[in-house]
């Protein structure tokens, strides 16, 4: 956070010099692996620059500076004609139309974002023939395009400029490179800026800016500086453009010699540069630059929070980002729907509902309650987090959803094991004429394998490439996997391993690698097991699982070797942690922890559960290991998840539903045990971990007994 941004201004651009290392096509990709982009390039400010009339004018796009529509006069209230051809049968009847009276109209669509009726009586003037268009109409033409994003407009539009004869200054050759930009164009886009007798910096900026927008990269920097060997010039935008591909390639050395360059050109305080570098700086691993240049900034504004949270986030610095929050709050910058959504999906990663409540009321308190994106967020995240019903009122609420919102829902219920619901609302979403796509069938997949919804499971699988022409993916195979374990068909799923048109993928033998430990299958759960080391050597749970298939059917010496095989590797197993939010402060504990000021308080309250449980039938199971906890605490009887229930019991009243957070797989013991715990408290309990959720209640727990 020390790090002063003076110390970009001691780098000379004649110190950027070096030898070029990729020819000026710029096709090969791979040469950013070995040398810097800027390499052998030398950035001179003391060459003539290219002389532009309007380059005091500064305003908010460079795109609007230059190729904003020449003005009009905007009347009070337009009446829009409907003009209707003639019948055909009928051509000695027909009155010739001026071309002046349907220009007009098309204009006045525009203007009033009616862009489809425009481009439609474009098509009626076309058909019509011989009418001449002038450079107003299809400026209006161009706009309409951009917005609708037709690519069938563009051709149709810039057909008929070219078939005409249409004469093009500069301001239309910059719109009509900018038409094919924004409609995704961009071979042909390229052929025009080629052909293109004379070129500005709007034309540079629009075709660079064009081809980051759709990940070619390596390129843009290419044009980039042939751009700077024409014009020797370069305004902010151009360089907030680069600085974004230098973030889309991971190349921090490009980005800063190219912050450096903003240094030296007196553009790095501006705002669109500002936020790009924060950003670039922020994706390329480097925090801390991405701090100072933050703090750099001579007015921070919503999108120079909004970056910078986004770049703690994406670290994974939750309490950084929510604490940044705080402070934007604080500072009376406004906020906007990006916020919140960022701060809702920030309090999911850290397990805290009050201040995800907090967030939720500030979203409709800032006028964004009806925000498609913010309410998708919340509805993911009270699915998350055991508030279930939270999810589907925030869902009912609002007015417009899409595809994502339905997906969010849907997975929410499946992962609480409500199948059912999920596939009723599964159901219901393709009655509202909404296109599923493979995360929606992944979402109802699930929930039907964790549900144990057989048939109507096979029914939506088998209805994916059939009705919907969505190719089913690894991890759709590995819910079927997971529906035919827990019917216990593990000759079934491991044929349908070996069946996928496709190599099986690692989630599809963990799938059923579970199955084998549920049904306690060693000769299975062997093979699957090897596969996975082969797969994922380093990861810890797969050993673990086996090992726990190896305890249970009382092969000792077999669970032994594994005990030495992941010494061996050097993997030890971490000590197991759950979380407990109460009053708005966490509360963690480990197996045993003695740490708690109420240490005293929670044993006793243990020790008062165990007695009522071992009364309604309660034996302890100790055969079982958890798969990513020290490997001898599974002989303790204070579990992480116990100490966290009953603390819970003694902070809150009775009746007060109780939530806990595991970084692991709960054991089999502390299942039986709260199941058990849940009933004599008449509590619900709900358990978050590694592996899915668990409601407990009435001595019951919503999975079934399968996680």
């Amino acid at each position: 956070m020390e790090i002063p941004l003076l110390r970009y201004q001691t780098l000379s651009l004649d110190q950027i010099q070096r030898s070029i290392s990729f020819p000026l096509s710029f096709s090969d990709s791979k040469f950013a692996k070995h040398r810097s982009l800027f390499s052998g390039y030398s950035f001179s400010l003391n060459r003539p620059k290219w002389k532009n009339p309007f380059s005091r004018i500064r305003c908010c796009s460079y795109v609007e500076q230059q190729l904003k529509p020449r003005p009009r006069p905007i009347p009070a209230k337009i009446e829009v004609e409907e003009i209707k051809a003639p019948p055909l049968a009928q051509e000695e009847a027909q009155i010739a139309i001026p071309s002046s009276g349907i220009c007009s109209q098309i204009e006045k669509l525009v203007l009033y974002k009616r862009y489809r009726e425009a481009l439609e009586m474009f098509e009626f003037l076309k058909s019509k023939g011989g009418y001449e268009v002038g450079g107003s109409t299809y400026d209006a033409l161009v706009s309409a395009c951009i917005s609708l994003r037709s690519i069938r407009g563009v051709k149709r539009v810039f057909g008929y400029m070219i078939s005409n004869g249409f004469e093009l200054d500069q301001y239309m050759r910059n719109r009509v490179l900018l038409m094919h930009v924004k409609c995704g164009m961009m071979i042909d886009a390229r052929q025009l800026f080629g052909e293109m007798p004379e070129r500005n910096p709007v034309s540079w900026n629009t075709i660079i800016g064009g081809l980051v927008d759709c990940g070619e990269f390596v390129e843009a920097f290419g044009l980039f500086l042939d751009m700077w060997e024409e014009i020797c010039d370069g305004e902010s935008r151009v360089f907030a453009t680069m600085i974004r591909a230098a973030a889309g390639l991971g190349d921090i050395s490009a980005g800063r010699e190219l912050h450096s360059c903003c240094v030296k050109m007196g553009v790095a305080a501006d705002i669109f540069v500002s936020c790009a570098l924060i950003d670039m700086y922020s994706k390329c691993g480097s925090i801390e630059d991405a701090h100072c240049v933050f703090d750099e900034m001579p007015k921070k504004t919503t999108v120079g929070w909004n970056t910078i949270i986004a770049g703690y986030a994406l670290h994974g610095y939750s309490d950084e980002a929510l604490s940044m929050y705080y402070d934007m709050r604080d500072s009376g910058v406004p906020m906007d729907h990006f916020t919140f959504s960022m701060i809702i999906r920030i309090c999911a990663r850290l397990a805290s509902l009050e201040h995800a409540k907090q967030a939720h009321a500030g979203l409709v308190r800032h006028g964004f309650g009806l925000d498609i994106v913010a309410n998708t967020s919340l509805v993911d995240f009270y699915s998350k987090w055991g508030r279930i019903e939270d999810a589907r009122h925030v869902f009912d609420q609002m007015p417009n959803k899409n595809v994502i919102s339905w997906n969010a829902l849907i997975a929410g219920y499946g992962n609480h094991g409500r199948g059912v619901e999920a596939v009723e609302m599964f159901e219901k979403m393709l009655e509202e004429r909404m296109v599923p796509n493979h995360v929606t069938f992944l979402a109802v997949l699930s929930a039907c394998s964790r549900s144990g919804l057989s048939e109507r499971g096979w029914e939506i699988f088998e209805s994916m490439s059939r009705d919907y022409k969505v190719k089913p993916r690894a991890m759709h195979y590995a819910c079927m996997i997971e529906l035919l374990g827990q019917e216990g068909n593990l000759d079934e799923a491991f044929a349908l391993i070996r069946a996928v048109p496709f190599k099986p993928t690692a989630n599809m033998w963990a799938a059923l690698l579970t199955a084998c430990r549920i049904n306690e299958n060693l000769e299975l759960g062997k093979i699957a097991a090897e596969e996975l080391y082969g797969m994922e050597p380093q990861k810890l749970s797969n050993y673990v699982v086996l090992l726990n298939i190896y305890y249970s059917c009382g092969k000792l010496k077999e669970a032994a070797a594994v005990v030495q095989t992941l010494r061996r590797k050097g993997l030890r197993m971490l000590p197991a942690c759950s979380w407990i939010e109460i009053k708005k402060q966490v509360h963690i504990f480990h197996s045993g922890d003695e740490r708690h000021a109420q240490t005293r308080e929670i044993y006793e309250k243990v020790d008062d559960l165990m007695v009522k449980i071992r009364r309604r039938g309660y034996i302890g199971d100790e055969k079982h290991l958890l798969p990513d906890v020290d490997e001898h605490e599974h002989i303790s009887a204070y579990h992480s998840e116990k100490l966290a229930i009953a603390y819970g019991l003694i902070s809150t009243s009775d009746g007060t539903p109780l939530q806990i957070v595991q970084g692991h797989r709960i054991c089999a013991d502390c299942h039986s045990a709260i199941k058990l715990i849940a009933k004599v408290t008449e509590r619900e309990i709900v358990v978050r971990d590694a592996s899915r959720f668990h409601h407990f209640k009435n001595g019951g727990c919503s999975c079934g007994n399968y996680w």
